[in-house]
């Protein structure tokens, strides 16, 4: 087989090399590109052709290339591509759209699908000394939680992240149950940045009813919400 590879599959165009088509040894392509298995037939155009999904396709040929599964934001033909996978005997990728289908997986999501908003709500007071002595007054926070999709708030704060009040862990959930196991404000502006996000906005105000408080530390009492986002990475198209 030449270096290059043309293929026809069901009218679309791809062009790889014999080395993305035999990465996987087992596989079909595998057998096929190696001699190890009867050559396809070939179109009018000399491309080797397979009467199979050609928009699917793209997938099948990028877990070949990567070996990682790379789908994009709301897809709706994950069984269509369970039924490629299985065509092709791409057993590892068939596990990984099984598990994902039943919320154990989470994509890489293409096509800037890993953009998105979180945002981090915080309840907090001033914490006084006795009789109100202001040079020994400091910020006490409760509590951080987190809003979000599931899968962004993972992969920002990772083993940090308490998700016991929300059951649903889908990685395409939204949740806004999950809060940090740590109060240090700093620390999760720090996580963010380091995961791209950058913040956008903010806004507070006072808690409840302040009309009577019954300590300092209640009158004082506000909440701060802080918005991040991770924007898309905008990249030029280009033919497979």
């Amino acid at each position: 087989f030449p270096e290059n590879i043309e293929l026809n599959v069901g009218g679309k165009y791809f062009s790889t090399s014999v080395f993305t088509l035999t990465r996987i040894k087992d596989s079909l392509l595998g057998r096929i590109f190696s001699g190890r298995q009867s050559e396809l037939d070939k179109d009018n155009s000399g491309k080797y052709f397979i009467d199979r999904d050609g928009f699917l396709f793209r997938y099948i040929l990028d877990y070949l290339r990567s070996k990682a599964l790379h789908i994009p934001e709301k897809f709706d033909e994950i069984e269509r591509l369970k039924m490629e996978a299985d065509f092709y005997e791409l057993e590892d990728l068939r596990q990984r759209l099984d598990r994902l289908t039943s919320g154990e997986i989470s994509p890489k999501i293409s096509e800037g699908g890993k953009h998105g908003y979180i945002s981090l709500h915080i309840r907090s007071t001033f914490a006084f000394g006795r009789s109100g002595q202001a040079d020994v007054n400091f910020r006490k926070l409760q509590r951080i939680c987190v809003c979000g999709r599931v899968s962004l708030l993972k992969e920002a704060f990772g083993d940090s992240l308490n998700m016991t009040r929300d059951p649903n862990q889908n990685a395409m959930h939204y949740t806004s149950r999950f809060y940090l196991k740590y109060n240090q404000l700093e620390r999760a502006f720090m996580q963010l940045h380091s995961s791209g996000f950058e913040i956008v906005s903010s806004e507070g105000g006072k808690t409840g009813d302040v009309a009577s408080p019954k300590s300092d530390e209640e009158k004082w009492e506000h909440f701060t919400i802080y918005y991040f986002v991770r924007k898309p990475v905008i990249q030029n198209k280009r033919e497979i």
